[in-house]
C-alpha cells in the first residue's frame, strides 16, 4: 500500500534528478493510472488504441518532462490525466485525418451519469474554456479525463471542496451549452 510519504519522497527524488525515484513513482502509482485509462476506455468504439497503449503513450510523454513541480499523488495523476487526454484527443485526430474518415471517437465518462462526448468536440469546447478560465479547463480535465474526485480535485488546485463543487458545476454547464452549439470554423 503506498503512503504519502512514499509518494514525496519519489517526487522529492524525482525533482533532484534522479530517474530511479521516477520509475519507481510510475510503478507505485501504476495500479490507479491504469485504472483512469480502463475507465477511460471502457465504453469506447472504433478505437484501435488499447488501455495499455494509452498508458504507454502517456508515461512516455511524461517520461520526456525534464523538470518536474508535483506536490503529491493528486498532482501526479492530474498530469497523467491530462497527458491521457493528449494522447486520446491526438489519436482522434490522426484518425479523423485518415482518408477513409473513420468513426467518431468518443470519450465516456461515469462521472453525474452517462455522458458520451466527441473527443474532437470536447477539445474544441476546452479550448475555448481555456480561453476564458484555464482553471475551470483544467478541473474538467481532471474529472473527466483523469476521473478524479471532488477531493483530489481540491488537494491539487488548492480550493475548498465546495468552491470546486460550484466551479464544476460551472464547468459542466459552460461544457453543456458549447457542446449543444459549437462554433463553425
Amino acid at each position: 500500500m503506498q503512503t504519502t510519504g512514499d509518494v514525496a519522497t519519489l517526487l522529492n527524488g524525482w525533482r533532484a534528478g534522479d530517474g530511479n525515484a521516477r520509475n519507481q513513482l510510475v510503478r507505485l502509482l501504476h495500479p490507479q493510472i491504469a485504472q483512469i485509462a480502463a475507465a477511460r476506455m471502457r465504453h469506447e468504439r472504433n478505437m484501435s488504441l488499447s488501455t495499455g497503449d494509452l498508458i504507454n503513450d502517456a508515461m512516455v510523454r511524461l517520461l520526456r518532462i525534464e523538470s518536474i513541480e508535483l506536490d503529491g499523488r493528486a498532482h501526479f495523476l492530474a498530469l497523467a490525466s491530462r497527458l491521457m487526454r493528449t494522447v486520446l484527443i491526438d489519436h482522434a485526430r490522426a484518425k479523423g485525418a485518415d482518408k477513409r474518415r473513420h468513426a467518431k471517437v468518443e470519450l465516456c465518462t461515469n462521472i453525474d451519469g452517462e455522458q458520451r462526448f466527441d473527443l474532437n468536440e470536447l477539445d474544441s469546447a476546452l479550448l475555448r474554456l481555456g480561453a476564458i478560465d484555464s482553471q475551470l479547463m483544467e478541473l474538467v480535465e481532471m474529472r473527466y479525463f483523469g476521473g478524479m474526485s471532488i477531493a483530489d480535485v481540491a488537494v491539487v488546485t488548492g480550493l475548498s471542496e465546495a468552491t470546486v463543487k460550484r466551479r464544476w458545476q460551472t464547468a459542466r454547464a459552460w461544457l453543456t451549452d458549447a457542446l449543444a452549439n459549437p462554433l463553425e470554423l
